[in-house]
């Protein structure tokens, strides 16, 4: 709500108690997370924002009934899309865990459809009770070593970039260009710094001398530690720490032992990647609260990083704690440390209650051809399939590393029939295939992957960050064969296929990302796609369409494949399939 004379009028008058408000929580503790104490008094609030803290009157009031009364929580950095559904649908998610703003960015979509996925996520995203704020994609595509549907450069960007609900510059995850000083990369920071916007950074595997790189080019958050001694680093720089908990990187326990009292303001928390049914089971940054007290966290502490540090770090003056001037964003919990929340209440209106969405909520259907055919490719072979070892018996195998996002590069010994290479179930050694799925190129990298565990079959996703083309992987060609054409009959999605028949299958058209049905629905089609894997004897604890579809993405360590192939991301080359012994 936009400040004018009459609204300010009417404000000031319940400030003062020269009239009632609209509304007043009564009975609740109300947590201070500037001092990290506890006030017994009303909370008076107007028009969606909080008016005062004290002894009011009100025309509506909430007994908080002896219960906590917090400020919401915000998530620091995440990619709707890979909840694989729309803003209009993740809300309903994410406000029963008490997150009722985020700080998204949506490259998922923009490295597919360009500026119209960036168009459909802000527009999907309007007069919805989730506050959704954006940070513009800096690079689509996220490398040159791949391809993907779109390029947007700074003049691309721009436009967006005057949107109120824009705060600045994503991840800028292409270190090399920002090292060489690139002038695509430069022109988008110039631009950011010129609008006054914020802009985040993305360090996965990168020394102390890129956080000066970093740093100096005046980017201000890192959300890729793994590490103590990492974190340490970013921290004496001046970064903001973002502790990651998602569905495939999980860092938050250990790293949540280097918040001290001494810097504790300058860490909050993010997803990232998380996909919808770990939001339903698991949490949000509920998750990470939770998580953080049990670790031995102060309570107070793991609160404020969920909200006031949050806010903080992306410019929310009006978003992170409850108190005159903030917007009235809180929740009722009746257990600090579990974090159970009670009711959620979004600009003073109650969005949840014990777990549930029960807002009203207007379902937008917003279809664009443009992001509705995006899985185009040449008919893919057999021997398109294959792995030519020339005469080589050793193999640079991905190694996955489970929850990681990190991979391991290994050399190791693999079997061959007439030069090529057989997947070997014994030694968990599959195949992996990357089809580029925007432009008709004919692309097709192949690869082999150790650590999955398939007995059976293979799977297939069009999501495969950050260029998603389409990545398979599988124990042997005529499954992988039939789980990629399938992603072009249903226009993208997950596939899992058994003897050549479509086992389990959940379409996601638009853009082959996200999914046009409702939460409820995508879930339940997930738990199919479970029971499924198993029919694979896939047994292992981590989701293995998730960590597939990060074996592309050429930015982390230490062995990817994209549509062009192999890539040594240390060396920042292609490399072979077939290797030296060493």
């Amino acid at each position: 709500m936009k400040t004018n004379h009459k609204s300010m009028k009417k404000h000031l008058q319940i400030a003062s108690k020269q009239r009632p408000a609209d509304l007043v929580v009564k009975n609740g503790r109300v947590m201070d997370v500037f001092n990290q104490e506890w006030m017994d008094a009303d909370i008076a609030v107007a028009d969606g924002k909080i008016v005062g803290i004290g002894d009011f009157e009100g025309t509506e009031i909430i007994d908080a009934q002896g219960n906590y009364v917090c400020p919401s929580f915000i998530d620091g950095h995440v990619h709707i899309e890979s909840s694989m559904v729309p803003p209009s649908e993740f809300e309903k998610v994410v406000l029963p865990h008490g997150v009722t703003s985020i700080i998204t960015d949506p490259h998922e979509i923009a490295n597919v459809s360009g500026k119209a996925g960036i168009d459909y996520m802000l527009k999907n995203s309007n007069d919805i009770d989730l506050d959704v704020f954006f940070m513009l994609p800096s690079c689509v595509p996220a490398t040159s070593f791949e391809n993907a549907g779109a390029v947007l450069k700074a003049e691309d960007l721009k436009p967006f970039m005057e949107h109120e609900r824009v705060l600045g510059l994503a991840e800028v995850m292409d270190y090399p260009s920002l090292l060489s000083q690139k002038d695509d990369m430069l022109d988008k920071i110039e631009m950011t710094a010129d609008m006054g916007g914020k802009m985040d950074g993305h360090l996965a595997g990168l020394n102390t001398d890129a956080i000066n790189v970093y740093r100096t080019a005046g980017i201000d958050t890192d959300h890729e530690c793994t590490t103590i001694p990492d974190a340490m680093e970013r921290l004496r720089r001046g970064m903001y720490l973002l502790i990651r908990q998602g569905s495939v990187a999980k860092e938050l326990l250990q790293l949540i032992d280097i918040v001290t009292p001494a810097n504790a303001r300058r860490c909050l928390f993010c997803t990232d990647d998380k996909h919808i049914d770990d939001l339903i089971e698991e949490g949000s940054i509920d998750h990470h609260v939770r998580l953080s007290i049990k670790k031995g966290l102060p309570a107070f502490t793991a609160y404020q990083m969920a909200s006031l540090n949050a806010a903080e770090c992306y410019g929310l003056k009006n978003k992170g704690a409850l108190a005159p001037g903030y917007d009235a964003d809180f929740l009722i919990v009746d257990d600090l440390e579990d974090v159970h929340i009670k009711n959620v209440y979004k600009a003073g209106k109650q969005v949840a209650a014990d777990g549930q969405y029960i807002a009203a909520s207007e379902k937008k259907n917003l279809k664009d051809s443009s992001i509705m055919d995006t899985v185009l490719f040449k008919p893919v072979q057999q021997q398109d399939l294959e792995i030519d070892m020339d005469d080589s018996k050793h193999a640079n195998v991905i190694e996955i590393n489970p929850n990681q996002l990190k991979t391991n590069k290994i050399i190791t010994q693999v079997g061959t029939k007439e030069n090529l290479f057989v997947p070997s179930l014994e030694h968990d050694l599959q195949k992996m295939v990357v089809v580029e799925r925007h432009h008709l190129t004919g692309n097709i990298g192949v690869g082999i992957v150790k650590g999955f565990g398939l007995k059976d079959g293979a799977i297939a996703t069009t999501i495969a960050h950050d260029s998603h083309n389409i990545v398979a992987t599988g124990t042997n060609d005529e499954d992988l064969l039939r789980a990629i054409n399938a992603l072009k009959e249903m226009r993208g999605g997950l596939v899992v296929v058994k003897q050549e028949e479509v086992i389990a299958s959940l379409p996601l058209p638009i853009s082959g990302l996200m999914s046009e049905k409702s939460y409820k629905e995508v879930d339940q089609q997930l738990k199919h796609m479970k029971r499924a894997l198993k029919k694979l004897g896939f047994e292992a604890d981590f989701n293995p369409f998730l960590t597939l579809s990060f074996l592309t993405l050429p930015v982390i360590p230490s062995l990817k494949l994209t549509d062009k192939g192999l890539f040594d991301v240390e060396s920042f080359k292609y490399t072979s399939v077939g290797a030296e012994r060493t």
